[in-house]
């Protein structure tokens, strides 16, 4: 994998976890009405769905 296409992954993974989105915006709402515990699946089913996301779009699947 070039350097380019690494930092453009990079940023890419970054600005999609910070950015306050609708995937953020779901887990406040889940967190003040279910609590912790039972957001954590909503949390993992997020962070899976972001990985299996990058890995397509640094494979050249974007």
């Amino acid at each position: 994998m070039s350097f380019a296409i690494l930092t453009a992954l990079l940023g890419f993974a970054f600005v999609t976890t910070v950015a306050p989105g609708p995937n953020n915006l779901m887990l406040v709402a889940s967190g003040a009405n279910f609590g912790f515990r039972r957001t954590l699946p909503h949390m993992m089913g997020i962070v899976g769905g972001m990985t299996v996301m990058a890995l397509l779009v640094g494979g050249g699947g974007g």
